[in-house]
Formats: structure tokens, C-alpha cells, sequence
């Protein structure tokens, strides 16, 4: 064999063997892209950090098991099971018949809490939805809130066994599945209120998302009421001044103490701006955002809740049933941290106000969800019956409970 010919048969070993390896290296996956919920980690060790979302047990707690009796409520208040065995019970809605309305962020359904002869039946209106966490009731029909859409189901307590498909009444919504479930309110001028979370832990917003809107009941109309909104899951409105209070939770990652989570109110809507993401908290200005801003150029909260607490669902006192120091009050579902090694939060509180509307104190009306830095149920919405009793909601345990105040009834 020639020298030449040495050559090329070298050359062409040698190409053969690059082409070889050429589709090995041409088909190596990339490194999967964190979960959101790590995106905007402060520092490195934060990456190995176990600390990591709650996910609540694969199945709903049987009745005989949930945690009632380790409970704790001030005196003469009681608690009880109202419904179990609905998975990842979110938020609640009562029509003038006492059915129950639950939605289940998680599992996509829809249910129905329906009482005959002293027995509650639970039965699914809508499933197969996409993250359906807010509901409301308005002259008999319900409005539910996904993702990307909001639909109602007409005259629902007479569909209740053969319900329709949900109508969709309004679109124009980001799909971002982070902060992308929402809570859903008809206000005092019978609009729809819902919220589009900011589509991350901490980034710049699109001009879409990180603030709170309005429509008619028939999806017309849309309008932004307040930005700079990181993510709210709970809202209600004034019984006598009807403005507008929400909670807010606040960016995780920066500090296991910081920022606080807040109660807001809605003073002036279409101009207020609550700060995210240049401010968190009211005062903690954001190491990467909040360069040249100042925290007092934002729309401060009424009250802050404690760091990763997690607020969700709230409500205004408005029964004869409780004791008259909580008529008009706050009561305030803090679904609890994970992002803290030593967890807080998991309670309800009541939040008292003064005459002007500004919060007079926040205390504790029922704790006990956490044992031992573990969650023994999370609370996340409550709703009143006509008596004047709380029923709440617990996504961990899959289950509603109901509060009374007085002598309990054999």
C-alpha cells in the first residue's frame, strides 16, 4: 500500500469514528430546567437546600382521622366535620339553598356539598378543568375560574345531577401554570374579580400578568384594578365601606424571615400599584429589581401576615352567631411556610379593624395544623352559613369543617 494510500485510509478511519460519535453528542440532553418553584434562588446554597414545597398525602383523609380534636379555638367556639374524601378542597361558595360549592385546584373538579334528611351527599358538577381554583355564586349561577378561561353553569342547584358543560364567558388570560390558578369574587357592583399571578417566583412581569381585574358577569367590559400584585388567593369586601381587601403572597428565596406576606386593600382601583416586583412586604426592596426604586412609591398593605405564611382565603364577619368583638372583622386562612425550615403560619387568624378601616390587631383563632414542624392539615378558604357558622376548607386533608360558637347540640 502507498503512503497516499495509508493516508486516506487513516482520514477515513478517523472521519468514521468522529461521525460516530457525532450523534452521541448531538442527542445529549440538556439539564432539565428547575421546577419553578426554585426559580430566583438568592444564594448558592439555597440550590442543595431541602427545603421544597408541602404536598398533601396521595389520598382525602377519612373522616374518623382528621385532626378536630388536636385543634385549638378560643372558648366556647367548636369544631367539627362537615364534608370528607374531597381531594385538595379549595375554595368554598353557599347558595340561598345551602348547597355547598368546593373547588379542587389540583384534582380539576368541581363539587357539590348537598344535605337530605341529615345526610350530605358530595357530588362533582365539572371535572377535567384546568386548575380550577376560584368559584362564585351570583342569582343562582356559578362562575368558576381556571387557567386561561372563566365559565359559568346557569341556575346550577336544579343541574346539580345532569350539570352542563361549562359556558365560557371570558378568555383573555395568560397560560402560565405558576401563579396561574385563581380566586373569584362578584363584587358590590356585580362584577367578576379575579387575579393573574406573576408568572414566576420573581421576574419582571408581562404587562398581563401581577395584578387584579374586573369583568361584567357576562365577560365584557375588562379592566385592570391594581398591579404590582405578585399572587393573591383570597379577597373580600367591606360589609359597610366596600372596598376591596385581598391577601398576598410574597417571593420566596430571599430570606427565610423576609419578606412578610400582606393584607391589602383597594383604595383607589386602576391606579393603585402594590409594588411586586420592585417591593415586597411594603418595605423590603428587591436586591435585583428594586434598584433606583423606593418602597414608599407603592400602595403599602394594611397589615403584614408574617413571612411565607402563605395568606389565602378571607372573609368578613357578618353572622349573629359569633360574639359581637368579631362582627365586621377579618377572618384570615394562612395556609402555611414551606419556604422556612421551621414552619409557621397554618392557622386561621382574625384581623380586628378600626373605624377608617386600618387594621386594630391580629390574633389567633384557630392553630394547631402544624405538629412537630409537620403540617397535620392546611387551611385555605372559608364561607358562612346562614346561621352565622364557619364552614373551612383544607386542601391537605381534603376535607370541610365546621366552626360554631355555644353549648353544642347531642
Amino acid at each position: 500500500m502507498t503512503k497516499h494510500a495509508r493516508t486516506l485510509v487513516l482520514l477515513g478511519l478517523l472521519g468514521g469514528l468522529a461521525l460516530s460519535a457525532w450523534p452521541a453528542a448531538a442527542q445529549t440532553t440538556p439539564a432539565a430546567a428547575p421546577p419553578s418553584w426554585k426559580q430566583g434562588l438568592a444564594t448558592d446554597s439555597d440550590a442543595t437546600s431541602k427545603i421544597a414545597p408541602v404536598f398533601p398525602p396521595p389520598l382525602p383523609i377519612p373522616a374518623d382521622k382528621l385532626p378536630v380534636a388536636r385543634l385549638k379555638l378560643p372558648p366556647g367556639f367548636n369544631i367539627e366535620v362537615y364534608a370528607s374524601g374531597i381531594a385538595n378542597a379549595r375554595s368554598l361558595r353557599i347558595d340561598d339553598k345551602g348547597i355547598v360549592y368546593v373547588s379542587s385546584r389540583t384534582v380539576g373538579k368541581v363539587y357539590a356539598i348537598v344535605e337530605k334528611d341529615g345526610k350530605r351527599t358530595v357530588k362533582t358538577i365539572a371535572s377535567g378543568m384546568h386548575s380550577p381554583n376560584g368559584i362564585a355564586l351570583h342569582n343562582g349561577t356559578l362562575y368558576i375560574a381556571e387557567i386561561e378561561r372563566i365559565s359559568k353553569i346557569d341556575n346550577i342547584a336544579a343541574v346539580l345531577d345532569n350539570p352542563p358543560k361549562p359556558t365560557v364567558i371570558y378568555s383573555d388570560l395568560p397560560s402560565d401554570e405558576p401563579h396561574g390558578w385563581k380566586f373569584l369574587a362578584v363584587g358590590p357592583d356585580n362584577k367578576l374579580y379575579f387575579n393573574v399571578g406573576a408568572p414566576c417566583n420573581i421576574c419582571m412581569p408581562p404587562p398581563t400578568n401581577a395584578q387584579l381585574r374586573r369583568i361584567n358577569l357576562d365577560g365584557s367590559g375588562a379592566e385592570v384594578i391594581a398591579r404590582g400584585i405578585r399572587q393573591v388567593v383570597g379577597m373580600d369586601f367591606h360589609p359597610v365601606s366596600h372596598v376591596l381587601y385581598f391577601s398576598e403572597n410574597q417571593r420566596d428565596w430571599l430570606s427565610e424571615d423576609a419578606p412578610q406576606d400582606k393584607l391589602n386593600r383597594l383604595l383607589n382601583p386602576g391606579k393603585d400599584n402594590f409594588g411586586y416586583p420592585y417591593c415586597h412586604g411594603g418595605d423590603l426592596p428587591d436586591p435585583q429589581f428594586g434598584w433606583g426604586h423606593s418602597c414608599d412609591e407603592f400602595t403599602k398593605p394594611v397589615a403584614q401576615v408574617g413571612p411565607h405564611t402563605a395568606p389565602l382565603g378571607l372573609r368578613f364577619y357578618t353572622g349573629q352567631m359569633f360574639p359581637a368583638a368579631y362582627h365586621g372583622a377579618i377572618f384570615l386562612a394562612r395556609h402555611g411556610s414551606w419556604n422556612k425550615t421551621h414552619k409557621i403560619g397554618g392557622d386561621v387568624v382574625v384581623v380586628k379593624l378600626n373605624p377608617d378601616g386600618t387594621v386594630k390587631s391580629i390574633e389567633p383563632f384557630i392553630t394547631g395544623f402544624i405538629v412537630d414542624n409537620n403540617y397535620i392539615g392546611r387551611p385555605v378558604d372559608m364561607e358562612w352559613m346562614k346561621d352565622g357558622s364557619m364552614l373551612l376548607s383544607d386542601d391537605y386533608d381534603g376535607a370541610v369543617y365546621r366552626i360554631t360558637y355555644g353549648p353544642q347540640k347531642h
